[in-house]
């Protein structure tokens, strides 16, 4: 077990874990931030999705050992990293377009779209196809997620 001070949606949290436990386990586990979804373990599906110094990355293979003193952002935290104290334009967006249907998968989803947005704020069909392209939704929604997306980057 090794000690870790994290930066977690603008707190510094204090965890002891296994250095090869995976920022997903933390999070869910030892944090009780359970937003951040497990889908499939691999990196594959998305469901994962958190920022790391505000870029998307897939929380299942992340262990805590290598996240130091970059700053982590949740789906909880995703309004208070945008600093309006309101929810994320993405948020908003995926609201307004009644996205989720399960919404197992919408954390991860929204997550990748917000850092899409922060990098890219006026996105093509194909950045977005690209963007999003590693986050599965099993309910089918990608027409909305898309029009989710393109709303958000007017905001």
């Amino acid at each position: 077990m090794a000690t870790y001070n994290l930066k977690i949606n603008g707190k510094v949290r204090q965890v002891s874990a296994d250095p090869t436990t995976p920022m997903l386990w933390v999070l869910r586990d030892h944090l009780n931030l359970t937003g951040t979804k497990y889908g499939c373990g691999i990196a594959q599906c998305g469901a994962c999705t958190i920022h790391l110094d505000g870029t998307a990355v897939r929380s299942c293979q992340l262990p805590v050992s290598v996240v130091g003193k970059q700053a982590v952002t949740t789906i909880e935290g995703l309004s208070t990293a945008a600093g309006s104290g309101n929810l994320h334009p993405v948020q908003q967006a995926w609201l307004d377009h009644d996205v989720a249907q399960c919404g197992y998968c919408q954390a991860g989803q929204i997550m990748s779209a917000a850092s899409l947005l922060k990098t890219n704020p006026k996105p093509t069909d194909g950045d977005i196809d690209a963007a999003m392209s590693g986050n599965i939704c099993r309910c089918g929604t990608y027409l909305r997620i898309k029009e989710a997306i393109k709303t958000a980057a007017t905001k």
